[in-house]
């Protein structure tokens, strides 16, 4: 299948860049140490460059589509949290973007995997659509239940590493999969959430850092022949990672589609 390669041109159309689009599922901190409400920012950007927010769910008619699905997984059990998904505007550094907002309760000890299925976007300039369904995990207490949790998504990014229990400067690891399987040699692009998020007034800050050249905007790999990738993480903070066009739906409304698997890590300093 034909991978998606999204560009963003820049400086006039005289260059252009790898800017990689990310599905974010976001919340400040994903291992609390009590229950209490988790403030949730469903978001579709560019999380190291900031230099686009999409409208989530847009068609290639300019219409748009609400989020397909949307529920948490605690113990094993499935709660759904599409209908409490309220439409917001979302600022970046250089435009503003529809997404959506919610609060979720987290009552009790545990994890809270959080999964996405959003409406395919229709990507002009590639006369084609993506679709990244996304997973996000936040523990309460310490005490491990659903982070690897396999679902058998028609693209899914399955954790060998706890992503809520990451020190910076070691590593993340997980298996690409489709539909249970293991996809192998997977193109899979990684970006650091390089800038603040201010969930009260849905917008991002100024960023962290620099980077030195476009390549280090969106990191390259691929994992092995059994699905499987490493990636060790430099700095603390939120981490994206996406295996690009793993799948099963490759068509939608008769074009092309990119079905991608998305998941979030989040990194802490050792102090």
């Amino acid at each position: 299948m034909k991978k998606i390669v999204i560009s963003s041109i820049v400086a006039a159309g005289l260059a252009s860049s790898a800017f990689a689009h990310f599905q974010m599922v976001y919340t400040p901190e994903s291992a609390l140490n009590k229950g209490g409400t988790i403030p949730l920012k469903v978001v579709f950007n560019h999380p190291f460059a900031d230099e686009h927010t999409m409208d989530m769910g847009l068609q290639a008619d300019k219409s748009r589509v609400g989020v397909e699905d949307f529920y948490v997984i605690h113990k094993e059990k499935k709660t759904e949290l599409k209908d409490s998904l309220k439409e917001i505007k979302f600022k970046g550094n250089s435009n503003e973007g529809i997404g959506y907002s919610t609060d979720y309760k987290a009552r009790t000890m545990g994890d809270h995997l959080f999964v996405l299925t959003p409406a395919p976007y229709f990507e002009a300039n590639e006369d084609a659509y993506i679709q990244q369904i996304t997973k996000m995990v936040v523990n309460v207490a310490g005490a491990p239940t659903d982070w690897d949790a396999e679902l058998g998504l028609k693209a899914e990014i399955v954790p060998l590493t706890k992503p809520y229990a990451v020190w910076a400067g070691s590593t993340f690891t997980g298996i690409v999969k489709s539909n249970g399987k293991p996809v192998a040699f997977a193109e899979i692009e990684v970006e650091y959430l390089n800038h603040p998020v201010d969930i009260k007034e849905n917008k991002m800050g100024k960023p962290f850092v620099k980077a030195p050249q476009d390549s280090f905007v969106t990191i390259g790999m691929k994992a092995d022949a059994n699905g499987e990738f490493t990636f060790g993480i430099p700095k603390a903070g939120w981490w994206g990672f996406a295996a690009l066009g793993v799948g099963s739906d490759t068509e939608y409304k008769g074009k092309e589609l990119s079905q991608d698997a998305v998941i979030w890590v989040q990194a802490k300093d050792m102090k």
